[in-house]
C-alpha cells in the first residue's frame, strides 16, 4: 500500500507540473513542499520501468518454484482446461512415469472414438502407413476390407484372388479373433495392424459366420496383395464382364486400358460387376461414373455439416451410350454404391444382384508432422435424387441371390474329418460334395459309411488319396472345385447378360 500511495502522490506532483509552461517540464523542480519527493520526469519513468520489471521477477520465481505446471491453458481456448488438467493431474500424479507422447495420443484417440463413427479413425505411424498403402499400391496381408460394426470386427468384402476370397470369407463375416487375440473394442485400423503381416507368414482368424451357430477357425498364408483392381473377359461374341475389384489411384486407367481391348474384340454390350468392391476413392468414382453417365448429370451430391450441398457432375470422359448392366451385392460399399446409384439415376442402367452394404459418408485424411494420421468423415453424400443410403443400402432393380451353397462356410483343413465323426463341419463337407456332383445322402452332420464312400469318389476324380477321410489337401482340394462351380453357375451373372441382351435389342 505504501508504494501504491508513493505512486499516486508523485502522479499527482507530475500533474500540477503539467500546469505549468512546457519550458519548466523540461527542468527540474527546486520548490519543495512538505510529504512530496520532485523528480525528473526521465528519473520517474526508470522508476516504474524498475516496479514493472521487479513484479515480473517475482511472479517467475512463484512459478518456477511453485507446484508445476505442466501445461499453460491459453485463455482463448478455455473448452481445453479439464484436458489440460487431467493432462497435468496424471503426468505429476501417476505412480509411474508416463509417457507424455503416448497421453497425447490416446487424447486423440479417444476424441475420434467419441464420435461412434466407425469410419473414423486415429492411426499410429505403422497403421498410418498401412491406410496409405491399401488404396495406392500393393501390401502383403489377406486381402480383405473390414470394419468396425456395432463393436465388432466386420469382413467388407474381399479382394478378388486375395488369400482372403480363397479362404472362403464372405461379407459380414465376423472376426472375433486373430491368432487366438480377441478383437473386443478395436477398432477397424487396430484390427488391420494385426491382420496384416509378411507374404507366406501365417494368421488364423476366428470367424462367426450370420446364421451358423459355432465360430469357423480360418487360417490364412498371407499374401502380396497386387494393385491390379480391373479384370475383363468376353462372355460370348458381343457381350463383355469387368469386375472392378476396389477404386485405388489406377483404376480409371485400368478401367480404359481394359475397355478398349474388349472393343477391339467385339464388345457391343458390357456387364459391370461392382460385387464384393469395398469402394475406395471418391475422384475415382467420379472419373468412373462420368463414362458412363452424360455430360452435366448429376453424378453424387455431397452434404456438409450445415446442410449445404455441393453437386458434382460428370465430365462425359467416355461413351454414355454403352448398353451397360451393372452387378452389386452386399459386398459393393461407398464408392461402388456411388457409381450404382449414379447410373441407375441418371443413366437410367439396370442394377441386378443382391441390396448393398450401405456406406453413405465420406471421408479425407489428415496427415500429422509425427507420421500418424487423422481418418474423418467430413460429410454425407446423396445420390442424384437425393436418397442417403446410409446402413440402408441399394435395392437392385432385379433382385438375385446366388445358390445356397455358395454361402457355405469354410472348413478348417488342419481338422480331421473321417467315419463316425459329427459335427458343424461335418455337415458342410456333406453339403459341399452333394453340390459337387458326389451325394453323401445325409446332410446332418454325422460322417457315416455313404459319406465316406462319397469322399473316395471325390478324391479319386481328383487323383487324391482315396482314404475316405477329409484333411489338408482333400479339405482344399473340395473348397477349390465347390469354387469354381459357383463361378460357372453365377446366377446373377446369368441374369445380367439376360438383361443386358435385351437392352441391346
Amino acid at each position: 500500500m505504501k508504494v501504491v500511495k508513493a505512486l499516486e502522490e508523485k502522479n499527482g506532483e507530475q500533474l500540477n507540473v503539467k500546469e505549468e509552461k512546457v519550458e519548466q517540464e523540461q527542468e527540474q523542480v527546486t520548490e519543495n513542499k512538505p510529504g512530496y519527493i520532485r523528480l525528473k520526469k526521465f528519473h520517474f519513468i526508470m522508476l516504474l520501468f524498475f516496479l514493472v520489471f521487479l513484479s515480473a521477477g517475482i511472479t517467475t520465481f512463484a512459478l518456477a518454484f511453485g507446484k508445476e505446471k505442466v501445461v499453460t491453458v491459453a485463455p482463448e481456448r478455455t473448452e481445453f482446461n479439464k484436458l489440460y488438467e487431467a493432462y497435468d493431474t496424471i503426468t505429476n500424479g501417476y505412480y509411474k512415469d508416463v509417457n507424455q507422447k503416448k497421453l497425447i495420443n490416446g487424447a486423440i484417440d479417444g476424441m475420434v472414438k467419441s464420435l461412434d463413427d466407425p469410419y473414423s479413425d486415429y492411426m499410429s505411424n505403422e497403421e498410418a502407413k498401412s491406410f496409405h498403402s491399401s488404396i495406392s499400391s500393393s501390401f502383403e496381408g489377406i486381402g480383405a476390407e473390414i470394419q468396425e460394426k456395432d463393436g465388432h470386427i466386420v469382413i467388407v468384402s474381399p479382394i478378388k484372388g486375395s488369400p482372403a476370397e480363397k479362404a472362403g470369407l464372405k461379407p459380414n463375416d465376423m472376426v472375433i479373433s486373430v491368432d487366438g487375440k480377441s478383437l473386443q473394442g478395436m477398432n477397424s485400423t487396430e484390427a488391420v495392424t494385426l491382420i496384416r503381416g509378411k507374404k507366406g507368414s501365417k494368421v488364423t482368424l476366428s470367424i462367426q459366420r450370420p446364421g451358423i451357430a459355432a465360430p469357423m477357425t480360418v487360417p490364412i498364408v498371407r499374401d502380396t496383395i497386387p494393385i491390379e483392381t480391373v479384370y475383363g473377359e468376353m462372355v460370348d461374341n458381343s457381350i463383355a464382364k469387368v469386375q472392378i475389384t476396389s477404386f485405388s489411384s489406377n483404376t480409371s486407367k485400368e478401367l480404359v486400358t481394359t475397355l478398349n481391348d474388349l472393343q477391339k474384340k467385339g464388345m457391343k454390350g458390357l456387364v459391370l460387376d461392382l460385387r464384393h468392391n469395398p469402394g475406395g476413392l471418391l475422384d475415382q468414382a467420379v472419373s468412373i461414373t462420368s463414362m458412363f453417365v452424360p455430360k452435366g448429370k448429376i453424378i453424387v451430391k455431397e452434404e456438409d455439416r450445415n446442410g449445404k450441398i455441393k453437386e458434382i457432375a460428370s465430365q462425359n470422359e467416355g461413351s454414355p451410350n454403352l448398353p451397360l448392366v451393372v452387378l452389386i451385392d452386399e459386398g459393393s460399399a461407398s464408392a461402388s454404391e456411388i457409381f450404382a446409384a449414379a447410373v441407375k439415376e441418371s443413366a437410367g442402367v439396370p442394377l441386378v444382384g443382391e441390396k448393398s452394404f450401405g456406406k453413405g459418408t465420406v471421408q479425407t485424411a489428415a496427415d500429422f508432422k509425427d507420421g500418424s494420421n487423422l481418418k474423418y468423415t467430413i460429410a454425407k453424400w446423396l445420390t442424384p435424387n437425393g436418397n442417403w443410403i446410409h446402413k440402408k443400402g441399394i435395392v437392385p432393380d432385379v433382385e438375385v441371390a446366388l445358390p445356397d451353397y455358395a454361402a457355405l462356410p469354410i472348413i478348417d483343413p488342419d481338422k480331421e474329418l473321417a467315419l463316425s465323426t459329427a459335427s458343424t463341419e461335418v455337415q458342410t463337407a456333406q453339403k459341399m460334395l452333394k453340390a459337387v456332383g458326389f451325394d453323401p445322402g445325409r446332410e446332418d452332420g454325422f460322417f457315416d459309411e455313404k459319406t465316406k464312400q462319397a469322399v473316395i469318389k471325390f478324391q479319386t476324380a481328383e487323383k487324391l488319396p482315396a482314404n475316405g477321410v477329409l484333411k489338408g489337401d482333400s479339405t482344399l482340394k473340395l473348397m477349390d472345385v465347390l469354387r469354381e462351380k459357383i463361378k460357372n453357375s453365377d446366377t446373377q451373372l446369368q441374369k445380367a447378360v439376360e438383361v443386358l441382351k435385351g437392352r441391346m435389342k
